[in-house]
């Protein structure tokens, strides 16, 4: 209730084992009940120590046993488990989808499903050279995940990673002269993507170059395939589902 505070899990009560201390990214996977660490701390090499090895690996993915968010290390009667993705230098960010988990690294995109055991989950790459620009620029809606690229572009997931077509992508990502609006890349973390679902939109605010906070938006409505941008000030952003009426 709300007069509880917040604990780390590894300082709870009961089975604690290996709990991650860094991460990335945290998510549930709501089909399984499971806790998910992307680029986080190692397992500990003690199996009875109860938080990771306080060591980020930037690629490493770890979940915890299902139903159990304290229980980490891997055995033979629970679901927990580790994976360590291959292609490019960090985990950006992760979004859920309808009955997966889509990953994004700096060059990559993977997929994450529930599979049940032995295994628990199946991971597979399902694209390259499609890295995401920051962790709030990808979104899930209507079906597909939308991203901005690292190094420019736009990218959709509906099965397969695919470039979208945008007839404003020089003017979002060129900044070569002091009147350009474009993406200041090196404050790519600040971008953040936002669903307008009223009007079948994701929008992406961004801080144009030589600025170091968001004043600029691209958005892209994607029932009918049409691009626009604008000029206006956020940090965040949260659809219309937020209230009832």
């Amino acid at each position: 209730n709300l007069s509880t505070r917040a604990v780390e899990l590894s300082t709870l009560s009961g089975t604690r084992t290996s709990v991650p201390t860094i991460a990335k990214q945290v998510l549930v996977s709501d089909q399984d009940r499971h806790v998910i660490a992307f680029g986080c701390d190692g397992l500990n090499a003690s199996s009875t120590a109860n938080q990771g090895d306080g060591t980020q690996d930037p690629l490493l993915i770890r979940f915890s046993d299902q139903e159990t968010t304290g229980s980490w290390t891997p055995t033979s009667t629970n679901t927990a488990g580790t994976f360590r993705l291959d292609s490019g230098t960090k985990i950006i960010g992760a979004a859920k989808g309808k009955d997966y988990i889509l990953i994004v690294t700096d060059n990559a995109a993977y997929v994450m499903q529930f599979v049940g055991t032995p295994f628990t989950f199946s991971i597979r790459q399902v694209g390259s050279n499609c890295g995401a620009i920051g962790q709030h620029s990808i979104k899930y809606v209507n079906g597909a995940v939308y991203w901005m690229g690292a190094a420019g572009g736009f990218f959709v997931y509906d099965g397969t990673v695919k470039s979208l077509p945008c007839l404003v992508e020089d003017f979002v990502f060129t900044n070569n002269g002091a009147g350009d609006l474009g993406l200041n890349y090196d404050s790519g973390e600040l971008v953040y993507a936002g669903i307008n679902e009223l009007f079948s939109e994701v929008n992406w605010f961004y801080p144009k170059s030589g600025s170091d906070q968001i004043d600029r938006c691209v958005t892209y409505n994607y029932a009918e395939g049409v691009w626009s941008t604008s000029t206006i000030d956020r940090t965040a952003w949260v659809g219309s589902t937020v209230y009832e009426n």
